[in-house]
């Protein structure tokens, strides 16, 4: 389909699905191929577990032959006796990185302290675009434990959070789905942390809101969420889904193998009755691509 065009597609397949497109301007094309490139700094926590050996992996093949990323590898350790194998363990982690093509490669690593605190502390006096930790529910206690840290930075950290599945398997990140309920858009979007994250990957945005009252037509307010989405999200080409179904886990399911997400994006509230801190927790626990968080 050309772009600029916008269609509506009657309810005919199981998602009930009103659907809509468009494409960044010339203009826009132009201006992202001369604006000078950000260095994406990117805190990978490991504790060494299998948990968060795998997320570092992912990371790994997710940042390969990208010029403008730099990987953090973080630990943090009980007692001085802790530090050399922590270095070791470190430095051997950052080769393998360098061997799965990650071009620039660095790691911090500190005693003691609320591990949540050290990397929100971490993540804020260096500007990170983004953090990246994995997440598991039957594992072994001490994977538990850093499955449950991976939750609490969510709720506590005010920049964006990359959960990866144990199952998850790096191919691209070509799709990325977002989530939003389209309330208030414009205060409760983080879209500067979110481009920030898109601009590694120049992914096709996917954007999907879930409502039983969806049919044919859009009301006013979703128009104007989507305009104002549009324009939040005008350097890449965005897919507009509004999918008319009571149960959201089950659409957004369905909508993230129908369409071949690589990555979901949500937006944690404590105030919506479907996109609340609670729900983001659900779709972490069972996803089986990445998830991605990003505080209003």
């Amino acid at each position: 389909m050309a772009c600029g065009k916008s269609f509506y597609k009657k309810p005919e397949n199981p998602l009930n699905l009103v659907y809509e497109t468009s494409c960044p301007s010339s203009r826009n094309r132009r201006n992202r191929v001369t604006k000078p490139t950000t260095m994406h700094r990117v805190i990978i926590p490991v504790d060494f577990s299998e948990t968060s050996l795998n997320a570092a992996r992912y990371t790994a093949k997710m940042l390969a032959g990208k010029p403008d990323a730099l990987a953090v590898l973080y630990h943090n350790y009980e007692t001085p006796d802790d530090r050399d194998v922590a270095i070791s363990y470190q430095e051997s982690l950052k080769k393998e990185f360098f061997q799965k093509g990650v071009i620039a490669v660095e790691y911090e690593n500190e005693m003691g302290g609320d591990l949540i605190d050290n990397i929100s502390r971490l993540a804020h006096t260096t500007r990170a675009t983004l953090i990246v930790m994995g997440i598991t529910g039957k594992s072994t206690v001490r994977q538990a434990m850093f499955g449950s840290n991976t939750l609490k930075l969510i709720d506590q950290n005010l920049y964006p959070v990359m959960i990866i599945p144990p199952d998850a398997v790096y191919t691209d990140i070509n799709n990325v789905a977002f989530a939003s309920d389209f309330k208030d858009v414009e205060a409760t979007t983080p879209s500067v942390l979110i481009n920030a994250v898109l601009e590694m990957f120049n992914p096709t945005l996917h954007i999907v809101n879930v409502d039983p009252a969806h049919y044919i037509s859009l009301t006013e307010e979703y128009q104007d969420g989507k305009a104002r989405l549009q324009k939040m999200f005008k350097d890449y080409k965005t897919e507009f889904y509004f999918i008319g179904m009571n149960d959201f886990f089950e659409a957004i399911d369905n909508f993230i193998k129908d369409y071949k997400i690589d990555t979901l994006i949500t937006i944690p509230k404590h105030h919506s009755s479907i996109f609340k801190s609670s729900h983001t927790k659900k779709l972490a626990y069972h996803s089986h691509i990445p998830i991605l968080t990003a505080h209003e």
